[in-house]
C-alpha cells in the first residue's frame, strides 16, 4: 500500500470510506419507503432505574392522544406501581410454552400482528425465549413486529449489550448471560437514556420498591454496589454519547453540515505493542468518561512499527482486547507511514483528543527526525494530545 494510503476496519468490516451524502439520503429514503415499523429502546444502566414505569407513562401519553397502542408483554416484577400503569393499556394474551413440566409464559408475535396495533410495547428486548419458542432472543420477535410496519417501544439495561458485555464481566467482574447485538440497538430508531444516581437506585432497593425484602440486601451486598452501580452508569452515559455522536455524524453527512460534526469531543488512543499502551488507554477511557465522549483505538501496522524492537513487548492481540474490555471501538489501519495514517483516522473519524504512549528516542533519531507528536501538531495543530509515559503497572 502507497504512502498516506489508509484502510480502516470497524467491527471486522473493511470500510475504506465513509458513504457520501447521497448515498446515505438514498439509504434512509430506502428504509423508509420499506414501511417498516420503528425502535424506541428506554436504556437504563440496572434494574429499578424505571425503564418499564417510563414505557407505560409513555404508552398512556399515546394512548390519550387516540394512538392504538398495546401491551406485547410487559414484566412488572411485582412492582405495584408498574402493575397499576397497566390499567387502562390493552394486555395481548401471552404464548404458554411447557418446559420441563412447567408452563412459562412469552410474548406472542403473532398475537400483535393480527392485533397490527400502531405501537406494541415489548420490554426487556434482550430476553431469551424458553426453549420451543419460534425463536430463540426477544429481539428477534421485535424484528417480525417490526417488519409488519408495527413501531416497538422496549427497554434494555446497558450490561446486555454485546459491546459492553464485556466491559462489565471486566470491571465489575460479573459475567452477562444474556447478550443483545450491537446492531440491534444501534439500529434503534430512538434510544432514550433512564437515569438515576447509584445512591438513589440503593435507597430506592432500600425502600422495597426493586425487588422483594428477602433479595434486597443479597443485591446491595453483590451487584448494586456503589462502585458497581457508578461503573454501569458511566458504561451507559458513554454509550448513549456514542450513538448520540454517530446520530449526529449522519445528520451532518446527510445535510452537508460539517459544522455540526464538530460539536462533540471524540478520544482516541493508538495502540501498539509497548506496556506503555495499557496506560495510555486507561489514560483514554478516563477522558473519555469525564467527557461523556466515544472512545476509540487505532492499531496501525505499518513496516517501519513491525520492526521496531520493544523491550518487555506485549502481545498486540492481547492489547486490542484490553481496549475492547474498556469499552473503545477498534479501528485498525495499514500505511507505510505511521503520522500519516494517524492523521487520517483523526480527520475521518473526527478525533478531538488523542493519546499516544510515549516513545524512547536513540539521540541519532532525535537529530534525523522530527517526533511523531511534533508530526502530528504540524499536520492538525488544533488537536490536543496526551502522551503517556510507561510508569509502573
Amino acid at each position: 500500500m502507497g504512502d498516506g494510503a489508509v484502510m480502516t476496519e470497524t467491527d471486522g468490516r473493511i470500510d475504506a470510506r465513509r458513504p457520501t451524502g447521497d448515498e446515505m439520503l438514498a439509504r434512509l429514503r430506502t428504509e423508509q419507503r420499506a414501511g417498516r415499523g420503528r425502535l424506541r429502546v428506554y436504556l437504563g444502566m440496572a434494574p429499578g432505574v424505571g425503564k418499564t414505569y417510563t414505557m407505560l407513562e409513555e404508552a398512556h401519553r399515546r394512548h390519550d392522544r387516540g394512538t392504538d397502542v398495546v401491551v406485547g408483554f410487559v414484566e412488572s416484577h411485582g412492582r405495584l406501581r408498574t402493575e397499576a400503569l397497566l390499567d387502562g393499556l390493552e394486555v395481548l394474551p401471552r404464548r404458554r410454552i411447557e418446559y420441563r413440566g412447567i408452563l412459562v409464559e412469552e410474548m406472542d408475535p403473532d398475537a400483535v400482528i393480527a392485533r397490527h396495533p400502531a405501537v406494541a410495547l415489548v420490554d426487556e428486548l434482550a430476553h431469551t425465549n424458553v426453549p420451543g419458542s419460534p425463536r430463540e432472543k426477544r429481539w428477534e420477535d421485535v424484528g417480525v413486529i417490526l417488519d409488519a410496519g408495527i413501531d416497538v417501544i422496549s427497554t434494555c439495561n446497558v450490561q446486555h449489550v454485546e459491546s459492553v458485555a464485556d466491559a462489565v464481566e471486566t470491571i465489575i467482574g460479573i459475567q452477562v448471560h444474556e447478550r443483545l447485538p450491537d446492531q440491534v440497538i444501534r439500529s434503534a430508531d430512538e434510544i432514550e437514556l433512564v437515569d438515576m444516581s447509584p445512591h438513589a437506585l440503593r435507597q430506592r432497593m432500600r425502600h422495597g420498591n426493586v425487588y422483594p425484602p428477602d433479595r434486597t440486601t443479597v443485591a446491595l451486598e453483590r451487584f448494586f454496589t456503589e462502585p458497581n452501580l457508578t461503573a454501569l452508569r458511566d458504561l451507559t452515559l458513554r454509550f448513549v454519547a456514542t450513538r448520540a455522536d454517530e446520530q449526529l455524524d449522519e445528520i451532518a453527512t446527510v445535510q452537508g453540515l460539517e459544522r455540526l460534526a464538530t460539536v462533540t469531543e471524540r478520544v482516541m488512543v493508538v495502540v501498539d505493542e509497548r506496556p506503555a499502551t495499557r496506560r495510555a488507554l486507561r489514560r483514554g477511557a478516563a477522558l473519555a468518561s469525564a467527557m461523556h465522549a466515544p472512545l476509540l483505538a487505532l492499531s496501525v501496522l505499518t513496516p517501519k512499527v513491525e520492526r521496531l524492537p520493544f523491550d518487555g513487548e506485549l502481545d498486540r492481540r492481547g492489547v486490542l482486547d484490553y481496549a475492547d474490555d474498556l469499552g473503545a471501538e477498534l479501528v485498525r489501519a495499514e500505511s507505510d507511514d505511521l503520522a500519516t495514517a494517524i492523521e487520517h483516522v483523526v480527520r475521518d473519524r473526527r478525533v478531538t483528543h488523542l493519546v499516544l504512549a510515549h516513545a524512547t528516542r536513540r539521540p541519532l533519531e532525535r537529530l534525523l527526525r522530527r517526533s511523531l507528536v511534533d508530526e502530528l501538531l504540524t499536520a492538525m495543530p488544533d488537536i490536543e494530545i496526551d502522551v503517556v509515559g510507561a510508569g509502573k503497572d
